[in-house]
């Protein structure tokens, strides 16, 4: 993508209003091809219609086989107890459902329910060690692998966290099954795909 792409642009009224949280209320019935160019942090889309999973959008690797026998999710790093879960495992896990507007810039805009793990959890049961300031997410595994490291702050409050169910359904294999990372206020193409580790990180920040 362009960085010109990125650069969020402001709604213009009469078609939004001013939050209290410092967001834009975008109105019900917005097109939603009017937000691809906004930064989904600056908005609200609590008015938003949920978008059919039939008309989702979707980028990057599709037709990623991931074989749920011997897939495991992993999570790492700066804890006291690890953990490797089966698909089994995890979809019984406690639940968090969000609707989450993601916006791919000069692509396309979905807004999905997703239901999912919370990252939270996951660390709580790891036993995280009080030092840990970002939690990093990797998948898939192999060629294509990437990665989103976000604060930690981000999962404890579960504004990150891992989605395996999308509009009442499992979650496509071209949306990421068996996870795929949902993080509200970052662009879509930061969201990876069929997740397959966890890590918590204790990164040094750089002094100025």
């Amino acid at each position: 993508m362009g960085l010109g792409l990125l650069a969020g642009r402001p709604l213009s009224p009469p078609c939004c209003a001013w939050a209290g949280t410092g967001k834009t209320i975008v109105p019900k019935g917005t097109n939603l091809n009017d937000l691809r160019d906004k930064n989904p942090k600056d908005l609200d889309a609590s008015n938003l219609e949920i978008t059919p999973l039939k008309d989702f959008g979707t980028m990057g690797l599709v037709d990623y086989d991931v074989d749920i026998e011997k897939w495991r999710l992993v999570v790492e790093g700066e804890v006291a107890t690890p953990l490797s879960l089966s698909y089994d495992q995890v979809i019984n896990l406690a639940c968090i459902e969000r609707t989450v507007l993601m916006i791919c810039p000069g692509v396309f805009v979905n807004n999905g329910v997703w239901k999912g793990v919370s990252v939270n959890e996951l660390l709580k049961m790891a036993q995280i060690k009080p030092d840990v300031n970002y939690v990093t997410f990797r998948g898939p595994m192999g060629t294509y692998e990437k990665t989103l490291r976000a604060p930690i702050e981000a999962a404890l409050a579960n504004k990150v966290f891992l989605a395996h169910t999308v509009n009442g359904r499992p979650l496509p294999r071209k949306h990421g099954f068996p996870l795929r990372v949902v993080a509200e206020g970052y662009y879509g193409y930061e969201w990876v795909k069929y997740v397959y580790k966890v890590t918590a990180d204790v990164i040094k920040e750089e002094k100025r």
